[in-house]
């Protein structure tokens, strides 16, 4: 019998960054496709995405934690990319009732 390995649960926040809440999320291609992806959001619209292979975490024992950390970190950076105005120039023109 096979074990199963499913992909790991992502992290989605809502955050008010100049009057506008943005989401951003991270999620697991899962093993099939071994990539950590982060898309930030601003009203459904994509304004960035990042994505990261971690096939070379797949030979490691503890993998799925180092994979939870990597995420977690993937993840931060992308709410300190928000908070640092590397969104503004792209959503200045954008009003919330769009």
């Amino acid at each position: 019998m096979t074990t199963r390995v499913r992909m790991l649960s992502g992290f989605n926040h809502n955050l008010k960054h100049k009057g506008k809440i943005y989401h951003i999320q991270t999620e697991d291609g899962g093993k099939d496709n071994p990539q950590i992806i982060t898309h930030a959001f601003l009203g459904g619209v994509i304004l960035d995405t990042v994505r990261q292979p971690y096939g070379d975490l797949l030979l490691k024992p503890n993998w799925q934690d180092a994979l939870r950390d990597r995420m977690k970190a993937q993840h931060l950076e992308e709410i300190r990319k928000l908070f640092s105005g590397a969104f503004d120039a792209q959503t200045e023109t954008s009003s919330e009732d769009d």
